[in-house]
């Protein structure tokens, strides 16, 4: 048997301890990899209190750090960087693993900047995956943290990474790229089965664009993901398999897995018709069925929950993973 493939290496998580139940415990090591972010490494015009902060954290990444030292900081921009970044320190090592401190952040609203909350879910999500050998699955993932950008080719709804499109701006010449709006360039490939192959070497990359067509592989892949996602955080056992319409759908209960799709349910829900523009940006339905019925709520005895997924009006899919451990009808919830 082969080795497992590794993926996400810049997510940190080799820097990262398990504990008995396979959640992540935070390290010293994982703790200095923010350290050696660009935004923290102090520039060669940095202020000596900024360089001595950094090379004492350097060698003990957990040293306190009050607030006059940060104060001292002859660079604003610097000492707003610091500032957020030991925030975000002293709130994860409170927490016996990181998935307890997403778990907070979900559940209390606790506000920290998006880029902090979209690396501690793709590190869960890395430990979700591990050993993971199907590219698709591993692709689709990739939207629990990173917008996608949305166009229709060829009848196919293909989503391509919000950054990696906007960084090849002036780089791409193929059909996709073109509808995306890049000039000429490089192209943005299609995960395909011919090319799947490459997505290990190039993972960090996230070069490559998922088909999210109705009935094609990339929205069960999804499927596949949300069902980890959930045993993992809430250690609740389902199956979520993709839908091609919405035809007798009954809405006792839905999840949106984004913004638009929320305002989507919330339509159906009360009875009324999405008009063919709204339904036009429904990118995908699943329909969710506990393993064990014995965990929902009352409320909903033992109908299926749907999940609806649907692209903005800018053509951009931000999913909110969040909504999956605190949207769903259980009777006692255990997360993490």
């Amino acid at each position: 048997m082969s080795e497992p493939r590794d993926f996400w290496l810049a997510s940190g998580h080799h820097l990262l301890d398990r504990d008995g139940g396979g959640r992540l415990r935070i390290t010293n090591e994982f703790l200095k990899a923010y350290l050696a972010r660009p935004e923290l490494t102090p520039p060669s015009e940095a202020c000596a209190r900024e360089r001595d902060i950094h090379r004492a954290l350097l060698a003990d990444p957990r040293m306190p750090v009050a607030p006059s030292h940060l104060a001292a900081i002859a660079d604003r921009d610097a000492r707003d960087n610091w500032q957020l970044m030991i925030d975000w320190r002293d709130f994860l090592v409170q927490y016996a693993t990181l998935e307890a401190a997403y778990v907070e952040i979900v559940g209390r609203g606790r506000k920290f900047p998006y880029l902090f909350v979209n690396q501690l879910v793709q590190v869960i999500l890395r430990n979700v995956l591990d050993g993971c050998d199907d590219a698709f699955v591993l692709r689709a993932a990739e939207l629990f943290f990173r917008p996608q950008m949305i166009t229709l080719q060829n009848g196919l709804l293909i989503g391509a990474d919000e950054e990696t499109v906007a960084d090849r701006g002036a780089a791409s010449l193929s059909p996709l790229s073109s509808l995306l709006g890049l000039a000429t360039g490089a192209e943005i490939e299609v995960l395909s089965e011919t090319n799947a192959h490459t997505y290990w070497e190039r993972s960090d990359q996230f070069d490559l664009a998922l088909d999210l067509t109705g009935g094609r592989r990339g929205l069960k892949a999804l499927g596949e993901v949300i069902a980890r996602w959930i045993a993992h955080l809430l250690k609740v056992e389902v199956s979520v398999l993709p839908m091609t319409e919405l035809k007798d759908v009954a809405w006792t209960w839905y999840v949106g897995l984004d913004a638009d799709g929320t305002l989507m349910g919330d339509t159906l829900w009360a009875g009324q018709a999405l008009d063919a523009a709204t339904q036009a940006r429904l990118v995908g339905l699943y329909q969710l069925d506990f393993t064990d019925g014995a965990v929902m709520n009352e409320q909903v005895g033992g109908a299926p929950i749907y999940l609806i997924m649907a692209v903005a009006q800018d053509r951009k899919l931000r999913l909110k993973p969040q909504n999956l451990l605190t949207g769903l009808p259980l009777r006692q919830l255990e997360i993490a």
